[in-house]
């Protein structure tokens, strides 16, 4: 399995623009086969500050999402708003 943690901090006046964009990228994302969670979350003590933790089923479910119109579409837009770091790991 290979999980994603994609750490976002976004610019002033952009949230609800960041959270329209995230969610219709869950919504297709945890339709894809290989997703195992594709979720957002909200830091408690850090404002603006956001993490989307996703699992996958393989490299192959990670590559085929990657590609997908919507996630094309979206990300582009998500990193004009927010600053982003994004780490990968595999389930061992």
């Amino acid at each position: 399995m290979i999980s994603i943690i994609a750490k976002f901090t976004v610019n002033e006046g952009e949230e609800q623009n960041f959270l329209a964009l995230t969610k219709d990228l869950i919504q297709a994302s945890q339709a894809e086969a290989g997703c195992i969670e594709y979720d957002l979350h909200k830091n408690i003590k850090e404002a603006r500050t956001y993490c989307m933790i996703e699992k996958w089923k393989d490299q192959d479910a990670v590559d085929f999402h990657n590609n997908t119109p919507h996630f094309t579409s979206a990300v582009p837009k998500i990193v004009e708003i927010a600053q982003a770091e994004i780490d990968l790991y595999k389930t061992l």
